[in-house]
């Protein structure tokens, strides 16, 4: 049976949905004209007044904002709020240049905390679990997001952050936890460490909730078969709140944006115009509810589709499926899109572990593509003959799939480094701003 945190708005109706869109849209733009000077001069030079915004309709008349732009306004210069009305700063896990802050008011926590709770239930959540909660904790969002989610269900919280995995794994059965939070190479490794020490019949886990890097289907079908649970999706970025913009259902074919706080559009990335549902483009966000931090129209470079298709769950939000790359860190290599996705699922459709590296690197002008994948202990007693032919095979799978050539070189099990946070998959040795 599916279960709701709040069935009222999760299935509300498309007509309630869009009157509450509207009606807050409006209010937003209001406050964040009156309180942030900067915002307020990038409608002044589109020529757009508060005045102008009287709907949904009129959302593509706002001027964008990008992470440049938080950049240049750090630290205060986005902040709609007085300091003294913020409790807590959430930050982005260092890109160049200088960090994103992210503020919030208490009102901001509990709608975050809220949607959080919303993906909790969703996957399975109630008062009678035992939530699992291994994002890290701190200045990222992942741990403090599921963290509050979780004691809106009410369910009995561990708040292991991440690594120790020892000490995870004896929690893990000693108390019985039943979902499971944190990235999904993470859950790969905890899932290896379990078989590893034979505690697979130990363990309670029905369900994880794996987000805050890209995984492919592949991979979460192999999570979902080692770990005996069903998987979910989630979706969330510092900027717009954190954990829970977006997560999935028991249907798992996307994962539902709360549009009661968020409004998405998917935008051109090169002329920005707004594109239909059902158009692959680059997914934008705007914040209706959020005091102390509000987003305008944020470009995420998150490469996505939208869908508004009935879903089995009886869920009404739109629906946005797995981020398919990003419109500014996807590897271009010999003028080829790359998604290390592409190359997950290729590795584990031919039995490979979800434990690879991509190493771009560029001689002579020309960009070379190697990939480092483990070998599992079986293979790792192949000959030298054996092992070059999986090599092959794998290099005729890769060009298939991405349409040229990727050296492979199989390594040793345990030999790439495990990750208790995000996944290092890409090295990109090439410097692309050589002239």
């Amino acid at each position: 049976m599916e279960r709701y945190y709040q069935p009222d708005i999760e299935c509300a109706s498309r007509e309630q949905i869009r009157a509450w869109q509207s009606e807050r849209l409006v209010a937003q733009v209001a406050h964040v004209y009156k309180n942030v000077p900067y915002y307020r001069n990038l409608m002044d030079e589109k020529g757009v007044t508060p005045a102008d915004i009287q709907s949904v309709d009129d959302l593509h008349k706002l001027p964008f904002l990008t992470k440049n732009d938080l950049r240049e306004a750090y630290p205060y210069g986005l902040l709609a709020m007085p300091l003294s009305d913020c409790v807590r700063i959430q930050s982005t896990s260092g890109t160049t240049g200088k960090r994103v802050v992210a503020f919030y008011t208490q009102h901001d926590l509990d709608l975050w905390e809220e949607c959080c709770a919303r993906a909790l239930m969703a996957a399975g959540a109630t008062n009678e679990d035992v939530v699992q909660v291994c994002y890290g904790y701190g200045l990222f969002t992942g741990g403090p997001g599921l963290n509050g989610g979780s004691h809106k269900v009410g369910s009995l919280t561990l708040p292991m952050s991440s690594g120790n995995t020892d000490r995870q794994l004896q929690f893990m059965c000693d108390l019985g936890a039943t979902v499971l939070c944190c990235t999904p190479s993470y859950a790969a490794y905890l899932a290896e460490s379990i078989h590893e020490q034979g505690l697979r019949d130990q363990i309670q886990l029905k369900s994880g909730i794996f987000g805050a890097e890209a995984w492919s289907e592949a991979m979460r079908r192999d999570i979902q078969e080692k770990l005996g649970i069903k998987a979910y999706d989630i979706y969330g970025l510092t900027e717009i709140s954190g954990p829970g913009v977006a997560f999935e259902c028991s249907a798992q074919t996307g994962m539902h944006i709360n549009e009661d706080h968020f409004i998405a559009e998917i935008i051109d990335p090169e002329t920005g115009e707004v594109l239909p549902d059902g158009e692959k483009g680059e997914l934008v966000f705007t914040t209706i509810t959020k005091q102390a931090f509000p987003m305008m129209r944020y470009r995420t470079r998150d490469i996505c589709i939208l869908t508004r298709e009935k879903c089995s769950c009886g869920r009404t939000h739109v629906k946005m499926c797995k981020p398919m790359g990003r419109s500014d860190d996807m590897l271009i290599v010999k003028g080829v899109n790359v998604f290390p996705s592409q190359i997950e699922s290729v590795l584990i459709a031919k039995g490979y572990p979800a434990n690879y590296q991509i190493i771009v690197s560029r001689e002579n002008n020309s960009d070379k593509l190697e990939v480092q994948v483990e070998m599992t202990p079986e293979m790792f007693s192949d000959t030298v003959r054996e092992i070059a032919t999986k090599e092959k095979e794998l290099i005729d799978a890769l060009k298939a799939m991405l349409g040229i050539y990727a050296k492979v070189q199989l390594v040793a099990p345990k030999t790439i480094t495990r990750s208790e946070g995000k996944a290092v998959r890409v090295i990109d040795k090439r410097n692309l701003y050589d002239n």
